[in-house]
């Protein structure tokens, strides 16, 4: 068994109490991140945002900051919103993250818990389950093929292409994330019974 912890870089305090300055949302959580894996924890993720009262919109980067101040846990996003981001720019920074942790990064794909994230990337929420589909589709491949050709309806195609860089690890660790709604464990539960990533509530 593994215990981990998901948290974000939230400006207001559980108390109502509105942060100081930007920064120590931020200095907080890589504060905690370090305390978990002193502490032994297995896994700490970040959240991802795109709200004003939120600073986690660049988990990668936090993450990133995270993994020069650990040495041992394990160091994931929770979650990407896939269907609002390029699935080739994901796989590079979560593979940078890997080099830079030295072989400790994962990553949860999901919807996230709000929508923002949709229109302030162009796509409409009414093609999400297409666009999650196909940029899960893109993602699962890239880890898997190096240099690849694919073409699909909402990214321009890609044609024999390297994928760069590549991670430490021989396959980087691609979850599923689900809650909300039943038709999200459905769709996690299609996916991991066609063989396409492992599924995390």
């Amino acid at each position: 068994m593994e215990i981990g912890v998901d948290s974000f870089a939230a400006i207001v305090a559980e108390e109502g109490n509105v942060a100081q300055s930007p920064q120590a949302p931020l200095a907080d959580l890589l504060d905690e991140i370090e305390i978990a894996d002193q502490v032994g924890l297995d896994l700490f993720g970040i959240g991802e945002h795109h709200r004003a009262d939120f600073l986690d919109s660049a988990p990668t980067m936090i993450l990133a900051a995270a993994a020069a101040r650990t040495s041992s846990i394990r160091l994931t996003s929770a979650v990407t919103v896939l269907s609002a981001a390029d699935p080739v720019r994901v796989f590079q920074e979560f593979a940078t993250l890997d080099l830079i942790s030295k072989g400790r990064a994962e990553m949860i794909v999901g919807r996230g818990s709000f929508t923002e994230a949709h229109s302030l990337f162009g796509f409409r929420l009414e093609d999400y389950d297409d666009l999650f589909a196909e940029k899960l589709d893109l993602l699962l491949r890239i880890r898997d093929e190096p240099e690849l050709h694919w073409s699909g309806r909402f990214r321009p195609a890609l044609s024999g292409q390297a994928i760069l860089p590549r991670p430490l690890q021989a396959s980087l660790p691609i979850w599923l994330g689900v809650g909300g709604t039943p038709q999200s464990f459905a769709r996690a539960s299609m996916a991991v019974s066609s063989g396409k990533g492992r599924w995390c509530i």
